[in-house]
């Protein structure tokens, strides 16, 4: 990562509320296909949450820490705070001097910018000011939200403006949290209906709806120049699994996340 911050623009993709299993089986159904494409060997990796809840794992993310692989480690990261003793930072890790991975891109000489989507990031209240007030420059309107059935649409096209304004130089951290897949989502799914409410299958047809439109995000990202974009959950939820459901609880469908890596190459 000491090579990639300073050259590359940075996307962290956060797809809110989308469980592991669901991510697994679409990938492997081809039916995501333009997500599919950039996954390493078409696949999901499983990671687990740094928290069961939007506010705590993007609070951790922020920080540097990630979803952790789901396998025993240590497992060195990708970003990490200087702080002394902690045994997964390693040579090739991004080490800041700052107390979030944020304002260390920013030092770094990045353009810091938060596209908003669940109500942590929606600035209407001061909890919901927390997490943006980290960027340089936010943004939320309704129909980046959870209630709105275009919410992805709405946040591409925001990014868009954003990449399309900035100077050619200038470096650019985008984070974008996708909020289609957060409860209510029961409209992703021709004939279901508000009164039965949102299941798996809804859930599905919204990440379904988020791979249709992700493609522009993608080209806008890399069409200044290469991109190292990070995709992932940051916690899933349930749909009545051993009588739960939600999150913010301690489920493995909580807790079990889909996670990739990627660069997006500059369009020739």
């Amino acid at each position: 990562m000491n090579e990639v911050v300073g050259r590359d623009d940075l996307l962290l993709l956060t797809l809110d509320t989308l469980r592991h299993d669901v991510a697994v089986e679409l990938a492997a159904a081809g039916r995501i296909p333009h997500l599919a494409r950039h996954l390493p060997g078409g696949a999901w990796e499983e990671r687990h949450a740094p928290g069961s809840f939007t506010y705590a794992s993007h609070q951790a993310m922020f920080a540097g820490f990630l979803p952790t692989p789901a396998v025993p480690g240590p497992h060195p990261r990708l970003f990490a705070a200087r702080f002394a003793g902690s045994e997964t930072t390693a040579g090739r890790t991004y080490v800041f001097d700052t107390p979030d991975l944020v304002s260390g891109l920013a030092a770094a000489g990045y353009r810091t910018v938060c596209v908003g989507g669940v109500g942590f990031f929606n600035k209407q209240g001061a909890l919901g000011g927390v997490l943006p007030a980290m960027f340089q420059e936010s943004h939320w309107e309704p129909e980046f939200g959870v209630a709105s059935p275009t919410s992805f649409e709405a946040q591409v096209e925001r990014a868009e403006q954003i990449i399309g304004s900035l100077p050619a130089a200038q470096r650019l951290f985008l984070f974008l949290n996708a909020s289609a897949l957060h409860q209510p989502n029961w409209f992703h799914l021709p004939g279901a209906t508000r009164e039965a409410g949102d299941s798996r299958a809804t859930h599905a047809a919204a990440l379904e709806y988020i791979d249709r439109h992700i493609g522009r995000l993608f080209a806008a990202m890399s069409s200044r120049r290469r991109c190292f974009a990070i995709v992932c959950s940051d916690h899933g939820t349930t749909y009545g699994e051993d009588g739960y459901t939600g999150h913010r609880l301690a489920h493995e469908a909580v807790w079990t996340v889909p996670y990739a890596h990627f660069f997006l190459e500059p369009s020739a």
